[in-house]
């Protein structure tokens, strides 16, 4: 692929959606050819706004109120429309289904390019080299709704590719990803960073990840630039920085890590493991045996298709009181088929599943489940349905997941994390048992993410069972009390959550600089004792 590299410059941009507030700027800004930045901030922020504004989707397909001047690779954005951006501009959307126009895979991919008006020849060889960049050749022949989240996300990622724009913005690439693919995506974009100079513009939570990619960092606040600078500066001082930056900050290493590989040379530097650094419990222990609650939901032997094609083969699995059971699985392994099967949602090829309390289900698409006027009516809309009327439950949920400063907002005017949220406090007002979450921390921040923790423990505690999928190792080792992996729709994995994350490629950042803890709180726990005991 090759392209003329091309930069970015915001001047004196703002805007408005209709009829709502400023969401966006003033915003002053201009981003070199060749650079990667990385744009972090809460749910809500601005940064899809902002991002959108690269290649005219703001204002042209938004409407609203816009000022100032976009200009990319010489061509502004107040007279030049998303589709006369295209061979400059690659844009991943923050929901790849909503990216897709044609139903088969390798052919949407070269969609963009028969617009262009791109010879043949030229067209097959970008689209092998985006099919290639992305590990997703396999995938060439089918359509993009029989794909996992994740796979849609690649394939979505290939096809802003193939027109090898001089810039690529992407909100949130790795939202959907397993640790592998999004390490693949990175290093991808990372590749044509080096090789090719191509611009890069990318919305994460992941900052782990995409942290030690980026030569610069943005942080948004209320559609404001409120910090810019080298990563490693402006990542240490976030709420959601990777858990060894707050490791290092609790351990006073400085400069606080931004990656596990400068976390263990902090420590070698620090003369090793402290002394107070015991093991915690294991997997033996009392404290971390086997829940022994009564079965809420029992899958037996349960398989499933899609047509002609299997996605799980003979599961087992005891779902019990007072369990939270994180799913974990490379894309298209049948994380979301199992989750389904467990609901209801989706009739078990053979098998069966057997549930003997309500199980309340939240797919990774939240807009499925939004379609009411106001978020809070979105939660009232399910005791409606179950023929009650709780207020109190209803600001219970509201409060447990910190939305009630959006709750007289209109949920499809709210971001992807925002939207994620209201979805599983509509589920979840119901008081169903057993709740089941499919990617429920896609496009959330970090304090919603604590705030949903806390939901999740809170529910666990009360007698209830958790199930969800999820990407986030992390978020398993603060939550889960088991982990079940699965395969190519088969079980590999399944025991105590502290026994199988640590037999992982893919354990907990904290896990594989100072074991045996897994969390930044574990260590935090032991080092207030040692003091304690001082």
């Amino acid at each position: 692929m090759s392209h003329q590299p091309g930069g970015v410059t915001w001047a004196g941009t703002t805007f408005a959606y209709p009829d709502g507030p400023v969401r966006l700027g003033p915003v002053d800004l201009v981003v070199e050819p060749g650079s990667v930045v990385l744009v972090v901030g809460d749910s809500g922020s601005g940064k899809s706004t902002l991002l959108r504004t690269v290649n005219g989707l703001v204002p042209h397909s938004s409407g609203g109120a816009f000022g100032g001047d976009v200009v990319v690779g010489g061509r502004s954005t107040t007279t030049h429309r998303p589709r006369d951006l295209a061979d400059v501009v690659g844009f991943v959307h923050q929901t790849p289904e909503a990216q897709f126009v044609v139903d088969h895979v390798e052919h949407d991919i070269a969609f963009v390019l028969e617009n262009l008006g791109t010879d043949a020849a030229a067209m097959r060889r970008r689209v092998e080299e985006a099919l290639d960049a992305l590990a997703v050749a396999h995938l060439r022949d089918r359509s993009p709704a029989t794909l996992s989240g994740g796979e849609r996300q690649r394939c979505a990622i290939a096809g802003a590719l193939a027109a090898a724009p001089s810039v690529l913005v992407l909100d949130e690439p790795t939202s959907m990803l397993d640790p592998q693919g999004a390490d693949d995506v990175l290093a991808a974009l990372g590749r044509l960073n080096d090789d090719l100079g191509t611009t890069v513009v990318v919305a994460e939570h992941r900052l782990e990840r995409a942290g030690p990619l980026a030569d610069r960092a943005l942080v948004l606040d209320r559609g404001a630039v409120a910090a810019d600078g080298a990563p490693a500066a402006v990542i240490a001082t976030l709420a959601g920085a990777p858990p060894v930056t707050h490791l290092g900050r609790l351990l006073g290493w400085e400069p606080p890590p931004l990656t596990v590989r400068q976390a263990r040379a902090a420590l070698r530097t620090a003369g090793g493991a402290p002394t107070w650094a015991v093991p915690v419990p294991d997997a033996t222990d009392p404290t971390e045996a086997p829940a022994t609650g009564d079965v809420l939901v029992q899958a037996h032997r349960v398989a499933v298709a899609h047509g002609p094609r299997p996605v799980l083969a003979d599961v087992d699995l005891e779902v019990r009181q007072g369990e939270v059971v994180a799913v974990l699985g490379r894309n298209g392994s049948g994380k979301t088929s199992l989750l389904r099967a467990l609901a209801g949602a989706h009739e078990p090829s053979s098998g069966s599943v057997d549930a003997t309390v309500p199980v309340a289900y939240v797919p990774q698409e939240p807009d499925s489940l939004l379609y009411s006027s106001t978020v809070r009516a979105e939660v009232e809309a399910t005791l409606s349905l179950l023929g009650r009327r709780d207020p109190a439950a209803v600001d219970r949920w509201l409060d447990a997941l910190d939305l009630h400063d959006l709750a007289e907002r209109h949920p499809r005017t709210l971001s992807v994390g925002q939207r994620q949220r209201v979805a599983i406090a509509a589920v979840a007002v119901g008081d169903a048992p057993v709740l089941v979450l499919d990617e429920p921390t896609r496009g959330i921040d970090a304090a919603s993410r604590q705030a949903l923790e806390r939901a999740l423990v809170a529910h666990r505690t009360g007698g209830g069972a958790v199930v969800l999928a999820t990407h986030d190792v992390e978020l398993a080792a603060r939550v889960a009390s088991r982990v079940l992996v699965l395969g190519d729709g088969e079980v590999v994995a399944d025991g105590p959550a502290r026994q199988v994350l640590a037999g992982s490629l893919f354990a907990p950042q904290v896990l594989r600089v100072l074991p045996p803890f897994l969390t930044v709180d574990e260590v935090a726990a032991a080092h207030a004792d040692a003091g304690a005991d001082r």
